[in-house]
């Protein structure tokens, strides 16, 4: 354990409450250097690859790091903007409507799990701000060990090394806050609006290895009930839907049916208008825009299909930032701030012989 911190309080400070915004990550640039670092961080995480570590470290660096990052950084390569990665640059512009819509009484920081900004220094400006109260909002949806566990590891890893520990909450899943649905279904609908409707709406989520879900963790069962009450407030019937995994590693199973094998097989069904979704993601990333948007549609469209559209996660669209709002404010019920006259507790500290 590092050593305590000597620095966590100042008298005359009033205490704040903050909200720590929390996604993924992403390579710092699309080229090899910074997509190997990147994906050293991400998979070393015990939470992601269960695998043991002795055993784990040699694939990884044996393998997967010398191979993988030149691929990954092409593929990143072809979604990076002027702004640099997406799901940063949506992540940003989520933090900053937050900011507006919550107001200026509370603290509001933006980290990614891995990378930059990094939960250390998301936590450094909230308690430099004296934040006293924290609200940890991980942007999945649905929870995981191998995602919202995560972050919680690496808050708790952080605050350990606090002297004064804030009161935290944690948001540990919304994958069926009706706000959310809601959200969704707008999405859905106005995308149809503008494009017409599909003969099937295919729901793409993360996928996890079956080991995962066998042992305890419960994703697979949320994903399906996103799916089911998104379906049910769009007036979808069983037939018009499919729930789909994607983004699997390595040769064992993950949860079943692959997407990418799934709509390849959709044109000889005679399904040949398809719609893809993300349910599971909050902001677009590579997943989303290079392998949904643009990979899968290149195999459905060479299986025979015809007309291939993705809808675009909720993104900073006015929806989804009303939902994150109201989904802060609930979390922070029974956290409204306390009188505090800073000049005089200030005054009291140091009749008491505080030096700060």
């Amino acid at each position: 354990m590092k050593y305590l911190s000597e620095s966590d309080y100042v008298h005359g400070q009033p205490p704040a409450t903050g909200v720590l915004l929390v996604n993924l990550g992403t390579p710092d640039a699309p080229d090899r250097v910074a997509v190997r670092r990147y994906l050293k961080q991400f998979l070393w995480d015990p939470r992601v690859v269960e695998t043991p570590r002795p055993l784990w470290w040699l694939i990884l660096n044996g393998i997967i790091l010398t191979t993988r990052p030149q691929r990954s950084a092409r593929a990143y390569a072809s979604i990076w903007g002027q702004d640099g990665s997406p799901l940063l640059s949506v992540s940003r512009a989520q933090h900053a409507r937050l900011v507006e819509a919550l107001g200026p009484t509370l603290k509001v920081e933006l980290a990614m799990r891995y990378g930059q900004p990094s939960i250390p220094q998301a936590l450094a400006a909230l308690r430099q701000a004296g934040v006293r109260r924290l609200l940890v909002l991980p942007l999945y949806p649905q929870y995981s060990g191998t995602t919202t566990a995560s972050v919680f590891d690496a808050v708790a890893q952080e605050i350990r090394g606090w002297r004064w520990i804030p009161e935290l909450r944690f948001v540990n899943q919304y994958h069926d806050d009706p706000g959310f649905i809601a959200a969704l279904a707008d999405s859905v609908r106005a995308y149809q609006a503008e494009h017409g409707q599909p003969q099937r709406l295919v729901m793409s989520f993360h996928g996890l290895p079956q080991a995962y879900f066998d042992a305890g963790d419960p994703y697979h069962c949320q994903c399906h009930k996103t799916a089911r009450l998104l379906a049910e407030y769009l007036g979808l019937r069983a037939e018009d839907y499919a729930v789909t995994f994607q983004s699997r590693l390595g040769v064992k199973a993950w949860l079943r049916p692959y997407t990418d094998e799934y709509l390849q097989g959709l044109p000889e069904q005679n399904i040949r208008r398809v719609q893809v979704i993300c349910p599971g993601f909050s902001a677009d990333c590579l997943e989303t825009l290079e392998e949904v948007a643009m990979e899968n549609r290149d195999h459905f469209l060479a299986k025979g299909g015809e007309t291939y559209d993705y809808i675009p996660c909720l993104n900073d669209g006015a929806g989804h930032i009303a939902f994150l709002q109201g989904l802060i404010n609930r979390h922070l019920q029974g956290w409204e701030p306390a009188p505090f006259d800073g000049p005089a507790s200030l005054a009291r500290a140091k009749a008491l012989g505080a030096s700060r």
